[in-house]
């Protein structure tokens, strides 16, 4: 079964995000844990959690993402900025707790001129101190475009991180299309070429979900723009190759375009009819 959804306000609440996520034809989706340009959580309302993962299983939106502050930084040279992100990303993961089984995605972070090794250090260091045995949820390092000083632009950066983690099977990957396609990964031509490396880099096995991007920039730009599906340098005959590809088809994947929740229903109608089903 296909999964697609697309990314929801979180201010109303998880099952108001559900009751969106059904009314626009989407099966999942993915929210912001709190403000992305922000620190700061709502008190989690248990009440509705607990209507709101009756009406998932019911439907079948499970499993979602959860999708961590943009602000934060696991690499960051301050210590206090560092300090914030163990301890946010620490009550984001206690929170979803009450959602078992979902993923909670991140930036691994920017090195700002630390150095790419020091940067990974930092990150696998971070994702130690936050992990726990007992946790339901995977942590997904988002596969990143490459601008400036970020890590996770390449494989190889997610594959040095993840070997350096004591906890690797609370870990997985998230492959963004607009992200791979500007750090230069030829997805539109290659696309074979492309999972190969993963696999031999990284392992398939740890690609958990898909953020399906269109983009406005040129291959190896390392610029990070999304564009709506087929109107971007990837275009739909590409994407329609990812998501049929069956080494990504049993993934859910995410929208995350600019787009208004009827923009959403209409990119996620033309997914599933990329996919061909209904």
């Amino acid at each position: 079964m296909l999964k697609i959804g697309c990314h929801l306000s979180s201010a109303k609440g998880y099952l108001a995000m559900g009751k969106e996520a059904v009314r626009i034809g989407a099966n999942t989706f993915q929210f912001f844990t709190r403000n992305p340009r922000g620190g700061r959580a709502k008190p989690l309302d248990e009440a509705d959690v607990a209507v709101f993962r009756a009406f998932a299983q019911e439907r079948g939106l499970l499993p979602i993402l959860a999708h961590a502050p943009y602000t934060l930084n696991a690499c960051a040279a301050d210590e206090g900025l560092r300090t914030f992100a163990r301890e946010t990303m620490a009550d984001d993961l206690a929170r979803l707790e009450h959602i078992p089984g979902s993923f909670y995605n991140f930036h691994p972070g920017s090195h700002v001129r630390q150095g790419m090794e020091t940067g990974v250090a930092r990150i696998a260091e971070h994702l130690n101190a936050i992990l726990r045995p007992e946790q339901s949820t995977t942590v997904l390092l988002e596969t990143m475009a490459g601008k400036g000083s970020e890590v996770g632009g390449s494989f190889a950066e997610l594959c040095a991180i993840l070997d350096r983690v004591h906890l690797p099977e609370k870990l997985g990957v998230c492959l963004d299309t607009c992200h791979v396609h500007d750090a230069g990964y030829d997805i539109c031509g290659d696309l074979d070429g492309v999972l190969e490396e993963f696999d031999r880099v990284v392992g398939l096995a740890r690609l958990r979900a898909v953020h399906l991007n269109d983009s406005k920039n040129l291959r190896g730009s390392r610029k990070d723009r999304h564009e709506k599906l087929g109107f971007g340098t990837i275009g739909l005959e590409a994407l329609a190759r990812v998501v049929n590809h069956p080494a990504l088809r049993g993934l859910p994947f995410y929208l995350e375009t600019p787009n208004d929740l009827d923009g959403y229903a209409q990119e996620i109608a033309c997914v599933k009819g990329l996919a061909g089903v209904e």
